[in-house]
């Protein structure tokens, strides 16, 4: 259940931040559907504005990774947080943009994977190889 209250149209329309931020969702997204996501940011009009600023210039800017490449990492970052609505959005989102059965399936394999192997290596307290190490 929300701890806000999710705007509908009409309260989103006599708000004109908020009423700006979904018409231009609208228009990126080529769709007149706004989600509980939106809906719920735009009791603070502020916070609403930057969110969507900030994903538009990640996730639908041009950019050195192609779209699904960005829905697969946004999918696995949501099942390390636990956030159930981030997953279920983008991999509709991921679908949408070519997503097989067969990638979900590996992309999943891949997070359970590395979410062992992280565990393991964190309760182990195995130190970098100064082969991986980036920084030097």
């Amino acid at each position: 259940m929300a701890t806000v209250r999710l705007l509908t149209d009409a309260e989103a329309e006599a708000a004109p931040r908020v009423q700006a931020v979904f018409a231009d969702i609208r228009a990126v997204r080529g769709s007149d559907f706004i989600n509980n996501f939106w809906r719920g940011l735009a009791n603070e009009p502020a916070t609403l504005e930057r969110t969507w600023s900030s994903l538009k210039e990640v996730m639908v800017a041009p950019s050195a990774l192609d779209p699904l490449t960005k829905e697969l990492i946004y999918i696995a970052v949501s099942v390390a947080s636990g956030c159930s609505y981030c997953i279920h959005s983008h991999t509709a989102a991921a679908r949408a943009k070519g997503l097989t059965d067969a990638q979900y399936g590996d992309l999943l394999a891949v997070i359970g994977m590395a979410s062992e192997t992280n565990r393991l290596v964190t309760a182990l307290g195995i130190p970098v190889d100064p082969e991986f190490d980036v920084t030097g």
